[in-house]
């Protein structure tokens, strides 16, 4: 495994403390966990922007206007 010296906010690094001990994991795998959940995050990022930059709009507001007005299924209704 690599090693990297982070200089991480006090304020930040008592937060993440706080949420190993509340797991009763190790700072560490907490860490781990938190920088593979923000690259996961980033990779989905990106992927969804190019295949946003690559949509249709015209095409997909014309499949939804060939979408039937009828009222909501019981249940279906925003609060």
């Amino acid at each position: 495994m690599a090693s990297v010296a982070l200089q991480i906010p006090e304020h930040v690094m008592q937060q993440v403390q706080a949420v190993a001990e509340e797991e009763g994991i190790p700072l560490s795998q907490m860490l781990l966990g938190l920088i593979t959940d923000g690259v996961d995050q980033q990779r989905k990022l990106r992927t969804m922007r190019e295949r946003a930059a690559r949509a249709d709009v015209a095409a997909a507001l014309a499949i939804l206007d060939r979408a039937p007005d009828v009222p909501l299924d019981p249940g279906d209704e925003l609060p």
